[in-house]
């Protein structure tokens, strides 16, 4: 009886070691950053279950790619084991935007938007001796004004949204217009913005691929020596690839 019963336990416990891998174990690769379809290849290859556990918006991220995975890179699993992956979407989620009420400051509000993922540009600034510098005036999400009556109603906006703020300035009076013939359109962006202008309609011919190397042909208003404009006022911008005839390489 003492035989058999040892036998018996001998077969169960091979049988078990044979069911479960024993002390057999594989090492989990990286999949983070790789796209989903190549992850799910590497995955069933060894051997290993795979879940796609969440999805998840990020500005600027290429949709289907893997962001985290569970276990981590390098952990030693057994066969079968199921990977869980969070990958990137193309839809972006909605989120409200923050209220003003307390802080009308442009730049610190600017920082609120920043953590959910919303861009913020100035598209004018109007002078306003009362205000404090770059008070938040009002904005808006494409053609639509955004007030503060309405943050108080609530607003959601797509993750990666751009909004354009009209901001105070305590800056008044006028300025000669900068002559942008020739720049390229970073170095005209920097000189419109640091005179305490605003970027109008920008205007691309076909040629444009690069718009921040592309180069100002035209402009309005238009330099001439003497002609002033207005602190905060629009100025509209003409791009072409080519350097412009007539301006020096």
């Amino acid at each position: 009886m003492l035989g058999v019963l040892a036998l018996i336990f001998f077969v169960m416990s091979w049988w078990m070691r044979c069911y479960t891998n024993h002390d057999e174990s594989v090492q989990v690769e990286k999949y983070i950053g790789m796209r989903a379809d190549d992850a799910v290849g590497k995955i069933r290859s060894k051997g290993f279950r795979y879940v796609f556990s969440d999805s998840i918006f990020l500005v600027d991220k290429e949709p289907g790619i893997v962001l985290d995975q569970n276990p981590h890179p390098l952990a030693r699993v057994k066969e079968r084991r199921t990977i869980y992956l969070t990958i990137s979407k193309s839809t972006p989620d909605e989120v409200n935007l923050p209220g003003l009420i307390g802080n009308y400051d442009y730049e610190q509000y600017v920082k609120k938007l920043k953590l959910l993922g919303i861009k913020a540009r100035v598209r004018e600034r109007s002078f306003d001796n009362k205000l404090e510098e770059n008070t938040i005036l009002h904005f808006y999400l494409g053609d639509k004004k955004i007030t503060d009556d309405n943050l108080r109603e609530g607003v959601k906006v797509p993750m990666g949204s751009v909004l354009d703020f009209v901001v105070s300035t305590r800056t008044g009076g006028s300025l000669t217009v900068p002559d942008l013939i020739c720049m390229k359109y970073s170095e005209a962006e920097f000189i419109i913005t640091s005179s305490n202008l605003t970027i109008g309609t920008v205007n691309e011919d076909d040629s444009v691929f690069d718009r921040d190397n592309a180069y100002v042909w035209k402009q309005e208003p238009a330099f001439a020596p003497g002609i002033t404009m207005r602190i905060g006022e629009q100025m509209t911008v003409y791009l072409t690839q080519k350097v412009p005839e007539g301006c020096g390489q």
